[in-house]
């Protein structure tokens, strides 16, 4: 990585000064949260009869490109920045109908009677919606306000003023090959400066790791931990499809002590939404999230769903879900966290886009604020009052005590979560926490059990290859690998050695595999091009020796409905 910065800097001295362009506010990610804030901003500047330009980067190819999520909308933060979304045509379209919770054992299932479900498995009045639709309309509001959007353009570098604060960021060269140097086809990054930057590159985002590394925004705070979502849409027989069903399941095919669980939900057009969240506290290293998410498919509850179905597309992200003791602080000189980049998902309701939305708006309030007394480049101390003061700081802090509860099992965490959201409705008189970070979970391979996965039908069942095939993954492949490596020794010398080279499983995408070179040795090969940007590896790997950086922007998934 030092390397690969090194290059940059040199390639600017060479070929710069980069371009500058500049703007009163800044937004890196052009997800819910970055355009929910976008469109705030310009909502008030039309009230007041004033001006403020706002840029939104998008590292994908088009926005929504990147979106995965399951994804059940709580439409309450939705309303708030649009009360007519009806009205403007927002794809929200299929309202919940039906709630189940299933108990899985190996064969048979076990439904939860409506009456028990605690409020947080209740979706009344929520919508079943693809996140990358809903994106792709949010991004057309932005823009009949004025928002300039950039998608295709990453944002690779955080810029500084002298004093420290964030002065703007700057998008990564494009047209450089493996060996780091300029191409036929080189362009240099340009540099976005503004009053106020706003980070929401979603879970585990790459600036947002440098900012809370350099600002010290973890201080205090309980170590973040994370899940990893993955997802298949289907077109199944109209027969058995059933619009605005929501089926949540926990157990198998995890043990009971590894925190994960499934959701199935029925959308429009004969389409199910199909996806399974493992927690990346897992211990053993040779669980394999994707392996048992296919495995899940294939219980009698389940596969009824998907007999004579067709699979239509696939992804995966993972999810940052620490909850309130994990969120960082949120402002800093010239800048603030917003969404998922901070850690805003409720886990025990399994939805954060409107958590993004609210926290999108919020930071706009705080900006908006600013600019109008003439501030620039100081810490929107206002976002994180008005967060501890909203609806959405009342919502976590109910669900605050589910995922520590959930880690201590699932049958004990089932009875704990059960008194805690039922009996105390959220409110109990205390607040347990998160102890240790993700990639410090894993236990050596000597003391745990291989895992045995079946292989896959190519019917209901797949190899990750021809998953990641249908999720229009693409990355020029003679840029720098952009799956980072702080020592080539170590996968081999400790992750091979002591844990099974447990990335050859926990990457959903086929990216890591360990292969013997023509001298016999161990060596692990990095398929960069198959990266889906799920930011699974920079979490969980036990040493943190890979960092995930930004490809050249464009690259990654192309979602389409998910």
């Amino acid at each position: 990585m030092e390397q690969n910065n090194t290059q940059d800097q040199d390639i600017v001295a060479q070929y710069g000064p980069r371009e500058t362009m500049e703007y009163d506010v800044v937004i890196v990610g052009g997800g819910p949260a970055g355009l929910a804030a976008a469109i705030k901003l310009k909502q008030l500047a039309v009230a007041s009869d004033t001006d403020i330009s706002v840029c939104v980067l998008e590292k994908g190819g088009e926005l929504g490109a990147h979106i995965l999520s399951g994804a059940v909308m709580d439409p309450q933060a939705m309303t708030e920045l649009f009360p007519d979304w009806k009205e403007r045509g927002a794809p929200l379209d299929i309202q919940v109908s039906e709630d189940r919770f299933l108990f899985l054992s190996e064969t048979k299932s076990y439904k939860t009677p409506n009456w028990m479900l605690p409020g947080c498995f209740q979706n009344h009045g929520n919508y079943i919606i693809s996140l990358a639709n809903v994106v792709r309309w949010l991004g057309q509001q932005a823009e009949i306000l004025g928002v300039e959007v950039f998608p295709g353009f990453a944002a690779a570098e955080v810029l500084y003023n002298e004093d420290g604060s964030v002065k703007g960021v700057a998008t990564g060269n494009m047209g450089v090959n493996r060996a780091g140097q300029p191409t036929d086809a080189f362009q240099i990054g340009m540099e976005l400066h503004a009053k106020y930057v706003l980070f929401a590159e979603g879970s585990r985002g790459h600036l947002g790791k440098q900012l809370m590394q350099k600002f010290d925004l973890n201080k205090g705070k309980d170590p973040q931990t994370y899940g990893l979502g993955i997802k298949e849409l289907w077109e199944i027989d109209p027969a058995l499809h059933q619009p605005g069903l929501v089926i949540h399941t926990a157990g198998w095919p995890l043990d009971n002590q590894t925190y994960g669980g499934s959701f199935l939900y029925h959308m429009d057009n004969n389409q199910v939404a199909v996806g399974y969240v493992v927690g990346l506290s897992y211990e053993n290293p040779y669980l394999s999230p994707y392996e048992e998410f296919q495995r899940y498919k294939t219980h009698p509850e389940i596969r009824k769903f998907f007999e004579g179905g067709r699979r239509l597309a696939y992804g995966a992200r993972a999810i940052t879900a620490g909850g309130l003791q994990s969120l960082p602080k949120l402002a800093f000189p010239g800048g603030a966290l917003i969404g998922c980049e901070a850690g805003f998902l409720n886990a025990s309701r399994i939805k954060g886009s409107h958590a993004a939305i609210k926290t999108g708006m919020l930071a706009a309030i705080a900006a908006f604020e600013a600019l109008s007394a003439k501030r620039q480049h100081d810490a929107l101390s206002a976002y994180e009052t008005a967060f501890e003061q909203s609806w959405l700081h009342e919502e976590l802090y109910k669900a605050r005590n589910f995922k520590p509860m959930m880690g201590k099992g699932l049958y004990a965490g089932t009875i704990l979560v059960g008194i805690d959201q039922v009996v105390f409705r959220g409110k109990a008189p205390w607040t347990l926490h998160h102890k240790h970070a993700d990639h410090t979970c894993l236990r050596p391979a000597a003391e745990c059990k291989p895992i045995k996965y079946p292989k896959p039908d190519g019917k209901l069942t797949f190899d990750r290859l021809s998953s990641v095939f249908i999720s229009n993954t693409n990355h020029a492949e003679d840029q720098p690998i952009h799956l980072t490596l702080k020592d080539p020794t170590v996968p081999v010398r400790i992750n091979l050695a002591e844990y099974a080279g447990p990335e050859a499983r926990y990457c959903p995408a086929g990216v890591y595999e360990f292969i013997k070179t023509n001298e016999g040795e161990d060596k692990l090969q990095i398929n960069a091009q198959n990266c889906v940007h799920c930011k699974t590896c920079d979490i969980k790997d036990p040493t943190q020796n890979i960092v995930w950086v930004t490809p050249e922007g464009g690259d990654g998934p192309n979602y389409t409905n998910m």
